[in-house]
């Protein structure tokens, strides 16, 4: 729940923290990003760490981080403050997702229909946390002021890890195999350069050496990267997993799925409060119907897959994800909210019956021995998606100007119709 909070929450607050920092809307995107980065970057290594040394002390040593750093952006005395504590948050996160889903999938190992019960109570906390991210930050910073949106964190985490305590720990395989620096440096390097090249686009433009010099060094990186795990006995990221073109669509779903939700998100926190001028709490009660999407879908959804199967669940929540984005189109300079009540809805409905099947396509596809890498392969695409999202709709939206935001909502409905359609192909000729 706090990982995927934290993906959100900050968005109600980016012009608050604009204001008291001074900051542009590229150091904003930072703010949303360090976070997303440093969570999709490490989550390799945290599911081969929790494969290893065991699901539950990595996912406690994951709240613990979480809680410290949250503690530490509520302190944070200036932008760079923020965003370093920002990165240390997405370490926590990273190291808790992939343990987490590891924990649930030995405890149901030989139950499936409990399974992708527990798989779709553990999507609903996650998701319908990050679609209330923006009504709590907002009403968060009407009470007090932003920096509340990171101490509500402490107090959940301190209750998750106390309760950890009473989770039956699971058998470790013996291992002696060493740890895949070079493979887990060579990851970091190759996704944090694309994403600052993407960030810092449009402040300095294609042309400019860093920024065409940052993406053709990404490639290189990623090409290596492929290299050295081809190479190597213990790589953090094995590629026979790719050999199953099932395992290949479910994760390209994942990185459409987060990168268009993540990055409309971003856009319309800013479209609703310097487009429509809503108040910090009037743009949180707006994000209402994500959040109730969200809930009624994840429950439902361990039913639905049941009776219908993952490759139906899959389309028919593709389909309500393109209806909202096409909803959308109507966003404009005075719209009213009536109007954007439809797509808020659809939305987080289509894609709340998507990630639970997605993921126990996943979880099902791979050894039990393998869930952490797996999942956390899975969430490190998903991130990786998120970040890549803010980065580019944020560019598209650039300097938060009023007209400028309006005029990229439809362009960016537009990318995500699209992207969501090839989504669907694939899902008809891969996933039964």
């Amino acid at each position: 729940m706090v990982a995927q909070l934290d993906v959100s929450i900050v968005n109600l607050a980016l012009p608050q923290i604009a204001h008291t920092y001074h900051a542009g809307v590229s150091t904003l995107q930072w703010v949303v990003d360090a976070y997303t980065l440093a969570f999709a970057v490490l989550m390799l290594s945290a599911g081969n760490l929790s494969d290893r040394l065991g699901a539950l002390p990595v996912f406690q040593a994951g709240l613990l981080i979480f809680g410290i750093a949250s503690a530490g952006c509520g302190l944070a005395s200036s932008a760079g403050g923020l965003i370093g504590f920002r990165v240390m948050q997405g370490i926590g996160a990273a190291t808790m997702i992939p343990s987490s889903l590891a924990i649930l999938n030995q405890a149901f190992a030989n139950e499936q229909a409990n399974r992708t019960r527990a798989v779709g109570l553990w999507t609903a906390a996650g998701s319908s946390a990050m679609a209330a991210g923006p009504l709590i930050g907002g009403l968060l910073i009407h009470l007090s002021n932003w920096r509340f949106i990171f101490f509500v964190n402490v107090p959940i985490c301190l209750a998750g890890l106390l309760l950890s305590f009473r989770l039956p720990k699971h058998e470790v395989p013996q291992t002696q195999k060493k740890f895949d620096v070079v493979g887990q440096l060579t990851w970091m390097l190759a996704v944090t350069i694309f994403i600052a090249a993407i960030i810092e686009w449009h402040t300095f433009g294609f042309r400019n050496p860093w920024i065409c010099g940052g993406l053709a060094c990404s490639a290189i990186m990623f090409i290596l990267f492929l290299k050295i795990e081809r190479g190597t006995a213990n790589p953090i990221m094995p590629l026979n997993l790719f050999s199953s073109a099932k395992f290949n669509v479910l994760l390209f779903l994942g990185a459409v799925l987060n990168g268009t939700y993540y990055g409309i998100v971003f856009v319309l926190s800013l479209y609703l409060q310097n487009v429509l001028h809503y108040t910090s709490v009037t743009a949180g009660l707006a994000f209402l119907p994500l959040t109730l999407g969200f809930v009624v879908t994840n429950l439902v959804s361990g039913k639905v897959i049941h009776l219908y199967g993952i490759g139906r669940s899959i389309l028919a929540g593709l389909l309500g994800f393109a209806l909202g984005f096409a909803g959308l189109f109507a966003a404009g300079p005075a719209t009213p909210y009536v109007i954007l009540f439809v797509p808020f809805l659809l939305m987080p409905i289509g894609m709340g019956l998507v990630v639970p099947a997605m993921i126990t396509g996943i979880l099902g596809s791979v050894d039990k021995s393998l869930s952490g890498t797996a999942s956390a392969i899975l969430n490190t695409v998903r991130q990786t998606g998120g970040a890549i999202g803010v980065a580019a709709f944020g560019a598209l939206a650039a300097g938060g100007v009023r007209m400028a935001i309006v005029e990229a909502i439809p362009l960016i409905a537009a990318i995500a119709i699209g992207l969501i359609i090839f989504s669907f192909v694939l899902t008809l000729k891969h996933i039964s």
